[in-house]
């Protein structure tokens, strides 16, 4: 019997990047700009579709609030404050998501891989840290693909390697749902209600065709149960 694919999305969905990524984004802003600025203003762009890059965002945030500062720039900022010296910046603050079991439970039924917006070096720092047992093949990154999300590109690559099987994508942004419709895969949406845009974003996830949206993974089984026939 062929398996299904679950393609997870890193951030948000295995990690919790409150503290690393969107972190980040906002000591980078208030470096360019001295302003800082709230958390569920980025959600905010998020939820606008558009704003998988990090980097890119941090820019734009620049830019809307009056100081254009090069790409480039911004980047080194960025990565500078996430990967510190050798991987000892904010990198470090990330929490992983999944109990213990539950990708060892999933991987029983399912083949495990990732579609993940992150650079190369970026996925291997946390997994080699978080997740070293578990295998997820194959795993996507951006430097894997010539259009980021909303784009298809990465599930385009997984269901190459897979072709016979059930795509599933589990996401936690609007452009996680968007690339799963434009790829034909079947979409779990991840909203965590430890945060303040917890509704907004579900409704968002659900506006874009997700089939169930979850508090986390660790309910993952149970929805996948209530959905595969």
């Amino acid at each position: 019997m062929t398996r299904d694919v679950l393609a997870f999305d890193m951030d948000g969905v295995l990690v919790d990047v409150s503290d690393s990524y969107r972190e980040t984004i906002v000591q980078t802003v208030r470096h360019f700009t001295g302003k800082t600025v709230p958390r569920e203003l980025i959600q905010m762009y998020k939820n606008r579709g558009g704003w998988n890059d990090d980097w890119l965002l941090s820019q734009r945030i620049c830019a809307d609030l009056g100081f254009y500062v090069n790409y480039e720039t911004v980047v080194a900022r960025f990565v500078d404050l996430f990967k510190g010296q050798d991987g000892d910046g904010l990198i470090t603050r990330e929490r992983w998501i999944a109990q213990p079991g539950t990708l060892d439970r999933l991987a029983e039924n399912y083949d495990l891989a990732i579609f993940s917006g992150r650079r190369l070096w970026e996925a291997e720092l946390t997994l080699n840290r978080c997740a070293r047992d578990i295998r997820f093949d194959p795993a996507i990154y951006a430097d894997d693909v010539k259009n980021l999300k909303p784009a298809p590109d990465g599930l385009l690559l997984i269901r190459e390697r897979k072709p016979a099987q059930t795509l599933w994508y589990i996401g936690d942004t609007v452009d996680d749902a968007r690339s799963a419709r434009a790829a034909g895969a079947r979409f779990i949406g991840v909203a965590s209600p430890a945060f303040s845009w917890h509704l907004d974003l579900k409704q968002a996830l659900e506006e874009q065709g997700a089939e169930a949206v979850i508090d986390d993974i660790n309910i993952l089984e149970a929805a996948l149960a209530n959905r595969c026939h």
